[in-house]
C-alpha cells in the first residue's frame, strides 16, 4: 500500500506516494527521474547505485523508502553542478579518474561520505571505505589520488 514518505533531497524538501518497502533507487531513478544512481548487480555488492543517507554512504538498491523518511538524501546531482562542480569531481577530471563512468556516481558519492565524516583520511581509509564499489577499468590508483588530493 502506497504511503506518503517525506525526506530531504539533494538540499530540498521532497515528498514521493511510495510502498515503504520500494527501494530507493527504483524511486530515485523511475519515480523522480534522477537518473546518475545506476544499477549494477541490483544485491548491495558492486556499489554503482551508493548515495548519501545522511553521512554515509549506502547502497540504493538495498535501502527501503521507508527508511529514508525524515533523513537527507543526496545523489551525484546534488553534490555539485556544471557551473560549480564538487571539488571531487574536479580532482576526478584532473586525475582522469574515470572510464567508462558507470561506477563513478557510487564511487563519487562513497567518497563523499568518506571526506564529510573524516575530511584528511588516509589512503587505507580510503581503500576501506571504496571496498564496497567494483570497478571494471581499472582506475582504482587514479580513483584514490583525487580523493587524496581533495583530503589534502
Amino acid at each position: 500500500m502506497p504511503a506518503d514518505i517525506a525526506f530531504e533531497l539533494n538540499g530540498r524538501a521532497a515528498s514521493v506516494q511510495a510502498d515503504p518497502d520500494q527501494t530507493l533507487l527504483d524511486v530515485l531513478r523511475n519515480t523522480l527521474g534522477l537518473k546518475a544512481t545506476r544499477q549494477g548487480c541490483a544485491l548491495g555488492q558492486c556499489g554503482a547505485c551508493r548515495v548519501m543517507l545522511d553521512d554515509y554512504a549506502v547502497y540504493a538498491c538495498e535501502t527501503p523508502m521507508w527508511s529514508v523518511a525524515g533523513k537527507q538524501v543526496t545523489t551525484l546531482e546534488g553534490l555539485g553542478s556544471p557551473e560549480a562542480p564538487h571539488p571531487l569531481q574536479t580532482a576526478f577530471i584532473e586525475e582522469q579518474a574515470l572510464q567508462c563512468g558507470y561506477c563513478t556516481s557510487g564511487i563519487l558519492m562513497t567518497a563523499a561520505a568518506l571526506l564529510k565524516r573524516s575530511p584528511h583520511p588516509s589512503r587505507q581509509d580510503i581503500q576501506e571505505a571504496l571496498a564496497g564499489n567494483l570497478c571494471r577499468c581499472g582506475v582504482h590508483n587514479r580513483v584514490i589520488k583525487a580523493i587524496l588530493k581533495v583530503a589534502s
